[in-house]
């Protein structure tokens, strides 16, 4: 076995004897983490990010925008890092996470056959996650008593196109439900989950991969991210090389092998993501 899975599956093992003393299993979306890693002492890896604006200020992030016309939610990054922007309602409690991706890959990445889910704007790409349905994100927002019962949110939707209302979808919660869609199943992997990506198959073209996957635990959605086949810098990425893309993937495209370096982010809905066991 890989020296590097077998750590993971021993990580994974003793944060599953952790979860079990404490009796503690939870199904809602208690947390908001990034970054998938093996060094528990890197603290890029499964680093929390604060869900409520007074957290984020506290922690280092700054202001980028208010609510405006291409996305939902006042946009807050950190060192000037557009790997993670946090996106807060009006009563200042998360509603949603985008990456920007800057203008001028050397590879021309995101390809013009991606189209959706990217919206330019200011010199980035951006792909943007809403944690709540976006028609009340920059309206009501949600009260302190919705925020503690429902936590970081009630449903998962993708913007996939300019009208942050219109254009997104919602991701079924239920495994179960994905059944006879495009999203086809990926394989297993601790501390990550069942992986599910779009229309994926041998033959795919790299040039249109769509560069959302979602993970399912228990039979429902708890995390997800993105797959970028660009080479992006910031410590908030993972880079798989080839070698793992048969961990997560059932059938990997042939022309992911010759794409050279991909960026990669998950996205924990939870507070124990080392407990996604699939």
């Amino acid at each position: 076995m890989n020296t590097s899975i077998l750590l993971v599956f021993v990580l994974t093992s003793l944060a599953v004897c952790n979860g079990f003393f404490f009796g503690y299993f939870s199904r809602k979306w208690n947390g908001l983490k990034v970054t998938w890693g093996i060094n528990p002492f890197n603290s890029y890896t499964f680093d929390s990010l604060p869900r409520t604006v007074d957290a984020a200020i506290s922690d280092g992030f700054v202001k980028i925008s208010d609510c405006g016309a291409k996305f939902r939610g006042n946009r807050y990054i950190k060192d000037g890092d557009h790997a993670v922007v946090l996106l807060y309602d009006t009563q200042g409690f998360i509603a949603g996470i985008q990456t920007g991706i800057p203008e001028g890959q050397s590879n021309g990445y995101p390809f013009p056959g991606i189209k959706s889910p990217f919206v330019k704007e200011n010199g980035f790409h951006y792909i943007t996650a809403y944690f709540v349905d976006p028609r009340i994100i920059c309206t009501t927002g949600r009260t302190s008593r919705q925020f503690r019962d429902q936590g970081t949110g009630t449903d998962l939707y993708i913007q996939n196109g300019t009208n942050p209302e219109t254009d997104s979808f919602k991701v079924p919660k239920l495994q179960s439900e994905l059944q006879g869609t495009k999203w086809t199943e990926g394989k297993c992997f601790p501390s990550m989950g069942r992986h599910y990506w779009y229309d994926l198959s041998a033959n795919s073209d790299c040039q249109k991969q769509y560069p959302v996957f979602l993970m399912y635990n228990d039979g429902r959605l708890n995390s997800f991210g993105w797959a970028f086949t660009t080479s992006l810098t910031s410590q908030r990425y993972e880079h798989p090389t080839p070698s793992y893309f048969g961990t997560f993937m059932k059938q990997v495209p042939q022309c992911l092998y010759n794409m050279g370096t991909m960026s990669t982010i998950h996205i924990y809905l939870t507070s124990t993501p080392r407990l996604n066991l699939c």
